[in-house]
């Protein structure tokens, strides 16, 4: 693997800045032997020399990344020379950093990040000065906010990140909400005022996507309201400025998104005439939780009054919910095409390729580079309300 690390640092000189903006194989020759020439048994080839790839989770518990990651060992498995292991932090960034940096100390030939606290560049910064020279692959939580990330980029040409265009899921969330009031405005008005009182579960106060889906999953859905001549969504407690509850843990979890709905339920419900009609959600897990504490106030069973609930992620749970009636939409974000994105460019990198080119190698329609960075890959997003 030093030899790959060698070859990455010449590939690394000839890169310019521009990139935010492979491996090149002769073949041997060899002489054909004469056509009365006895065989002989051509040499066995070397064995290939195997690679060592520690993949670093910011925690165990997330239900998309434990998607992700079953679909990741499978893609990692398949390659072969790959030998890996799996990492959590248990949401807490400074173990992560010492988990890495054991790693290195380890052998490790190339690192995988799944950063704990997203949007924290100078984070990205102390894992790539860790590294050094040694490869790193980021995916799924971003490493900068408001292109804070370019320059790092920039100055790293071994290292990618692979993840999705944070603002599209809200935006996608917000417009199947919108497009789904529209439809059924007078079914979701439970008391009849003609304004839909809102719930939103923000998953962590400062993820990136977090902030994005908690913005324009409102704002997307108004703008389609009022497009169509309704009132915009009125958020349930307007005692909190901040129209949304959050996981303090910055877990995205069911228990805390079911906590929350049975105390607003004690205040808001329908008997006192003020219920929370819509319930939105930075995540499938959040809505799980939701959904839980509707279906103990009998809602969200057959036969009883829908509450729509909305989330992101489309989880095997999430969609057997939809397909039950007892959830209205999620965003599919896609785990198999985010494992296979990053097991792909591992290999790449393997063989000898910068990330920036392994990303470039990427043909899948799942698959887009980033328009302002070519070392930014995205994994497309897509709704989902059933099949």
């Amino acid at each position: 693997m030093k030899k790959i690390i060698a070859m990455l640092l010449v590939l690394a000189m000839a890169l310019t800045l521009a990139a935010c903006g492979g491996k090149t194989e002769t073949p041997a020759t060899t002489q054909a032997p004469a056509a009365d020439a006895p065989a002989t048994e051509a040499p066995a080839a070397p064995a290939a020399e195997s690679v060592k790839v520690s993949v670093f989770w910011y925690d165990e518990s997330d239900v998309y990344l434990s998607s992700v990651r079953d679909a990741m060992n499978k893609e990692l498995d398949a390659l072969g020379n790959v030998e890996y292991d799996n990492q959590f932090a248990a949401n807490d960034q400074a173990k992560q950093l010492d988990q890495i940096k054991t790693a290195i100390a380890g052998g490790a030939d190339i690192l995988v990040v799944n950063q704990v606290t997203s949007g924290a560049i100078d984070t990205a910064e102390d894992i790539l000065a860790a590294a050094g020279s040694i490869p790193v692959v980021f995916f799924n939580r971003a490493i900068g906010t408001d292109g804070s990330e370019l320059p790092v980029l920039e100055a790293n040409p071994t290292t990618c990140f692979i993840g999705t265009d944070a603002p599209a899921a809200g935006h996608m969330q917000g417009k199947m909400i919108g497009e789904y009031l529209m439809a059924n405005y007078d079914d979701v008005d439970l008391n009849g005022d003609g304004i839909i009182s809102y719930a939103m579960m923000k998953g962590d106060e400062a993820n990136v996507e977090a902030i994005f889906r908690t913005q324009y999953g409102v704002e997307d859905a108004n703008l389609v309201l009022t497009a169509g001549g309704k009132p915009a969504l009125q958020y349930f407690d307007a005692s909190n400025p901040d129209c949304y509850q959050v996981d303090q843990g910055g877990a995205w979890s069911a228990a805390a998104a079911k906590e929350y709905m049975d105390t607003n339920f004690v205040t808001y419900n329908e008997a006192a005439g003020n219920a929370i009609e819509l319930v939105i959600c930075n995540n499938d897990g959040m809505a799980e939780g939701v959904v839980a504490s509707l279906q103990e106030k009998g809602y969200n069973k057959e036969g009883a009054h829908l509450i729509p609930v909305f989330g992101v992620d489309a989880t095997d749970n999430a969609k057997a919910l939809i397909a039950d009636g007892a959830m209205t939409g999620t965003i599919k974000q896609d785990a198999v095409g985010m494992a296979v994105a990053v097991a792909q460019t591992v290999k790449a990198i393997a063989e000898g390729t910068a990330p920036v080119d392994a990303l470039a190698g990427l043909s899948d329609e799942r698959f887009s580079l980033a328009e302002d960075c070519a070392s930014k890959l995205f994994v497309a997003y897509a709704p989902y309300t059933g099949e």
